[in-house]
């Protein structure tokens, strides 16, 4: 490409001489005070998740369609993507009056498919993968005569994401301490940086990618761009295998380094967004803050810091798949060590419970699952809040091992977070005279022990799944063995807890996934 060796001078000017404007928008940089108390440095977000089409893609796609000519674009542009880059595309184009033809993959959302459809592209789904869909882009732009658009490795569209440092520089007054970059194919990372390394020199840039996708720390490696064998997608806004050329060029130039953040770290710093701001970011969205949090726990700061000028994110994306807002929720306070997952072996007899629940003590319990089989010993799938700290795991795992209970940590466990909480319970062995109850518990410490005084004392607890569901009541269902001469009395023990309950007993799904 002979574009691509461009100065940083150049770059400057391409910047400052931006387009974007004919329909991307300047967007706000806002404070984040909850945030900043937080981790103690004074954070900002630059709220490009506000921009039409609600990512920062508009951007270069704008940039990028009026700097051509009439004749390039007289038949129409063409793309490969299968989100943000489509519908900045589609708007750009639809603002200059030129036909936008979009490849996407044909496993994209049908929402964004209509996204893009609603903004004017012509949708063409075509394989499983991007890489297919990139390819076909290529073949129709080569026999149909259209204007190929990289979603990345293009100067004017890396000149038109780099007007994000710029507006930076100008809202902040030239005083910024740290500017933190989402890195997919490099396109925003390179922009920004060039523009504002070059003219802030003291600032410090960092790129910030999914450690499962994390393809320019490749590059970094590798000494240029290398295709991942693997790629994960819970990101999928910078989900890309390769970096680009000369994104790669101008990263490895002005970065000052790449933070690498998994999945539960994502999820956390979505929460963090949305506790400031009451907004929800894509994953891609949320990785800036993600960095900012990472860095910080591994790289101690001097006392001057406070004079540096804020600490700013790129919010760069809210095109948020809202069936994801469970498995966020549910990973967020792993990703900030606010809970701590574990399975403990008890004895399988009465009381064992509630001796369990007293020498837990006052911790919140965010998970407990239990089912009850043939054997002598009994595991319980435990979530417990923790304090955040880098200790409070190994003090928990040190308190139950004293107490006599063997215990493992399951915290890191990728298998136990996805898939063994959701199936830990499981059925029963022929147990007898079981009753099934579901039960609605305060949501304050001692409510479970309230219950196991009353109830687990006497009668033997067989199934028991509690999770935390962030509202007032928690939802527990518990299988109890209640022999048909003690049955009166027990309904008078579940009057004097008090709990709102239900007979689930002749449920269906408990016949035929519990029993």
């Amino acid at each position: 490409m002979k574009e691509t060796q461009k100065s940083a001078d150049d770059y400057v000017q391409k910047i400052n001489n931006s387009q974007v404007y004919n329909v991307a928008t300047t967007t706000p940089l806002e404070e984040a005070p909850l945030l900043s108390e937080k981790l103690g440095v004074h954070i900002m977000l630059k709220r490009e998740d506000k921009q039409p089409a609600f990512s920062f893609k508009v951007r270069g796609a704008t940039n990028k369609i009026f700097s051509l000519d009439e004749e390039q674009i007289r038949n129409g542009v063409i793309c490969s993507s299968a989100g943000n880059h489509a519908q900045g595309m589609a708007l750009a184009a639809a603002k200059r009056g030129v036909a936008a033809h979009i490849v996407m993959p044909a496993s994209t959302p049908t929402i964004k498919v209509a996204a893009v459809e609603a903004l004017g592209g012509k949708v063409t789904l075509h394989g499983d993968h991007y890489d297919d869909a990139q390819r076909l882009a290529k073949k129709m732009a080569d026999e149909q005569n259209l204007y190929f658009v990289h979603p990345f490795d293009d100067p004017d569209v890396i000149a038109g994401q780099g007007t994000i440092g710029r507006e930076i520089l100008e809202q902040a007054n030239g005083n910024v301490g740290a500017v933190f970059i989402p890195i997919g194919g490099g396109g925003l990372a390179a922009g920004i940086a060039t523009y504002i390394k070059t003219q802030s020199p003291g600032t410090m840039v960092y790129g910030v990618e999914p450690k499962d996708a994390a393809s320019m720390v490749a590059a970094f490696a590798n000494g240029g761009p290398i295709a991942l064998d693997e790629l994960g997608i819970f990101a999928d806004g910078v989900a890309v295998k390769k970096s680009g050329e000369e994104t790669y060029r101008l990263c490895n130039q002005f970065l000052d380094g790449i933070v690498t953040v998994d999945t539960d770290e994502i999820c956390a710093a979505i929460r963090d967004i949305y506790e400031d701001t009451r907004s929800i970011v894509e994953p891609a969205g949320a990785l800036a803050v993600a960095g900012i949090r990472s860095y910080l726990a591994t790289n101690p700061l001097p006392s001057n810091h406070a004079s540096w000028g804020p600490w700013v994110a790129i919010n760069c994306g809210a095109n948020m798949n809202f069936d994801r807002l469970r498995h966020v929720s549910e990973r967020a306070a792993l990703g900030t060590n606010q809970e701590a997952l574990f399975c403990v072996e008890l004895p399988e007899e009465k009381g064992s419970f509630l001796k369990f629940s007293q020498v837990i003590g006052d911790a919140a319990i965010t998970e407990f699952n239990y089912r009850a089989n043939d054997t002598k010993t009994a595991r319980i799938f435990l979530g417990l809040e923790t304090d955040g700290t880098p200790t409070a795991r190994k003090t928990i795992v040190a308190t139950l091992s004293n107490a006599g209970y063997k215990i493992v940590d399951l915290t890191d466990d990728e298998v136990a977070k996805l898939h063994v909480r959701h199936l830990a319970a499981g059925a029963g062995s022929a147990i007898e005279n079981e009753r099934l109850y579901r039960f609605r518990f305060p949501e304050r410490k001692g409510a479970l022990a309230d219950f196991l005084t009353e109830v687990g004392s006497q009668w033997n607890i067989s199934l028991f799944h509690y999770r935390n569901h962030g509202s007032d009541y928690g939802r527990v269902l518990a299988g109890v063995q209640v022999p048909a001469d003690t049955a009166e009395e027990f309904m008078q023990h579940l009057e004097n807890v008090g709990y709102t309950y239900w007979d689930e007993t002749e449920n269906s799904s408990y016949k035929l996934f519990l029993q």
